[in-house]
């Protein structure tokens, strides 16, 4: 066995001592800190934290949850302990627009996302040679008013049976149902254009060249059954001018969003966003 590498979050009501009490016991163990986030929400009275740690061998996942059993008992807190050995897994659901689906493959392939897509899931047929060359299992499942339950039944026996740490919705354009946003909820990201809540429905850039836009952008956020409204990770804006024709617009809008929704994949996996309330707690 070698060294293995640790990512700690946590988060608790604020008081002197926590940081020291948490650093104490990993310093015990012997496991040497790589990396160190705080934060202090003033509002609620919050404390976030992310340590990133090496662990000695013979030091697992046991061993690090039993060390800290006593100041997380202390401090009440809310803690997660990834080990960041094992790869994650994303499912990722499409419709017809594929730029962002491509870009998180491409980005995977390079190295910049450490990651492997267990399988697409779709309401169409378009990406399905996408999945073909990537090796990659792909599931249509069409749905309507009517299937819908049976189609989001269908989706969490594939999420549950890849063993996905995060669903990604890339450009996969339909409104999932309350419960299958609940279920998910903390681990199903998407991606919106950030005209909202302006130039809702269809062709939202062309409204917007009607009315004369001077910024674009995207926002990647968790998904929750408040539509479109869930807590943000990442966003991103370019500037436009008003001899961009619609079709220029839709151009910048697919790289805005490819962009943003890869980096706030890439957040989440290494365990850099964090719930706070209606918002997030991102550390860079």
């Amino acid at each position: 066995m070698s060294a293995a590498n640790f990512v700690l979050t946590l988060s608790c009501t604020d008081r002197p001592g926590i940081v020291a009490a948490v650093t104490t016991e990993l310093a015990a163990l012997g496991a040497n800190i790589a990396e160190s986030n705080q934060f202090w929400d003033r509002e609620t009275g919050r404390f976030f934290m992310r340590l990133a740690f090496t662990a000695p061998e013979g030091i697992g996942h046991d061993s690090i949850e039993t060390a800290l059993r006593s100041p997380i008992e202390r401090f009440d807190m809310k803690t997660a302990l990834v080990d960041e050995s094992r790869r994650k897994k994303l499912v990722v659901m499409v419709s017809k627009f594929d730029h962002t689906l491509l870009h998180l493959l491409y980005q995977i392939r390079v190295g910049w996302l450490d990651a492997e897509v267990a399988a697409i899931v779709s309401n169409h047929e378009d990406a399905r040679r996408i999945a073909a060359d990537a090796g990659i299992a792909y599931h249509y499942l069409p749905v309507s008013k009517d299937t819908k339950a049976e189609q989001e039944a269908r989706v969490l026996e594939i999420v549950t049976a890849s063993g996905a740490d995060l669903v990604v919705l890339a450009r996969y354009m339909q409104v999932l149902s309350d419960n299958l946003s609940t279920r998910l909820f903390g681990r199903i990201i998407n991606i919106h254009h950030s005209f909202l809540p302006s130039f809702k429905g269809a062709r939202p850039y062309h409204q917007a060249h009607e009315r004369g836009v001077k910024i674009i952008g995207a926002t990647a956020h968790y998904v929750t059954p408040a539509l479109d409204e869930g807590p943000i990770i990442e966003q991103e804006t370019a500037r436009v001018t008003h001899a961009m024709r619609p079709d220029d617009l839709i151009a910048a809008g697919r790289d805005i969003e490819s962009r943003v929704l890869a980096r706030a994949v890439k957040l989440h996996l290494e365990s850099r966003v964090m719930l706070n309330g209606r918002k997030t707690v991102v550390f860079g």
